[in-house]
């Protein structure tokens, strides 16, 4: 199974909102998560910064096509726009994947 880790920043002042709209994940951005193979997702926030990591079952590069071609991701992103400052990957149109430096199992 590949590993994806992605970050981002937080608009300041907007953490509790992020928290807030991420307990209530809508069902059908839930299900492209699902449908895209995602699982073990994290997120962890310090100060205005974001570190999020997931497992993919299907691969790295079929989570972040199957996230891509999703309209609910794109009205994710819009929605999230106002309180999410993210880079995005011009190829993949996913954040771009974070280097592994180091693994420990």
């Amino acid at each position: 199974m590949e590993k994806y880790a992605w970050k981002a920043t937080i608009k300041e002042g907007c953490i509790d909102e992020y928290i807030r709209r991420h307990d209530n994940l809508p069902e059908d951005m839930q299900k492209v998560l699902r449908d895209a193979g995602i699982c073990n997702y994290t997120i962890w926030n310090v100060g205005n910064e974001l570190f999020g990591y997931y497992e993919c079952k299907n691969g790295v590069d079929f989570a972040a096509k199957t996230q891509n071609e999703s309209e609910a991701v794109k009205r994710w992103d819009e929605y999230m726009s106002d309180i999410l400052i993210m880079e995005k990957d011009p190829v993949t149109g996913a954040q771009p994947l974070l280097r592994k430096v180091f693994d420990f199992e």
